[in-house]
């Protein structure tokens, strides 16, 4: 439960004007607490996923093993070429149909918004965006925040060392 503060006996009352103005994100976490992600004004659409992929592959030189729910952006035509072209460096499980526990990306939302975003009340879309990357930058700053979303979504990854 989030707190305010309002005079004694007066329910609090936030008031700005909202105008339905859309801010999306897409994001990926690593189980060693890594957050990448980025914001888009309006839906993320197939070209916003492609880029988020491309840019992922350019900074990260392992393999990417991507676990993805069944969104209708995720199994599109040109994304599903595109991780077909990069099948050598990317992999991808998908997550059961209306489970959003099970993803620990869903987890950093959550904590986003509970946490950096609790009782903010945004002017513009602007200063909602602001607010996000500073709460992610902050986030960025505590790993171990995020490695803990991996076990409460009920996974967890063991190192294998070749011998």
């Amino acid at each position: 439960m989030l707190r305010t503060w309002a005079p004694k006996g007066e329910t609090p009352v936030l008031r700005y004007r909202f105008n339905w103005q859309r801010l999306s994100a897409i994001s990926g976490v690593t189980p060693t607490g890594y957050l990448y992600f980025r914001l888009h004004a309006g839906t993320i659409r197939s070209e916003q996923v492609i880029g988020f992929l491309r840019q992922l592959l350019r900074l990260r030189r392992d393999r990417l093993l991507i676990l993805w729910d069944r969104s209708p952006t995720h199994r599109s035509r040109k994304v599903q070429a595109f991780v077909r072209r990069w099948r050598r460096r990317i992999t991808v499980e998908w997550l059961p149909a209306y489970a959003p526990e099970l993803n620990p990306d869903e987890y950093v939302w959550a904590y986003l918004k509970r946490v950096c975003l609790a009782n903010f009340c945004p002017r513009h879309l602007g200063e909602l965006r602001q607010e996000i990357h500073r709460g992610a930058r902050r986030l960025k700053q505590r790993p171990h925040i995020v490695r803990d979303f991996y076990p409460a979504a009920g996974l967890h990854f063991v190192s294998r060392r070749s011998s």
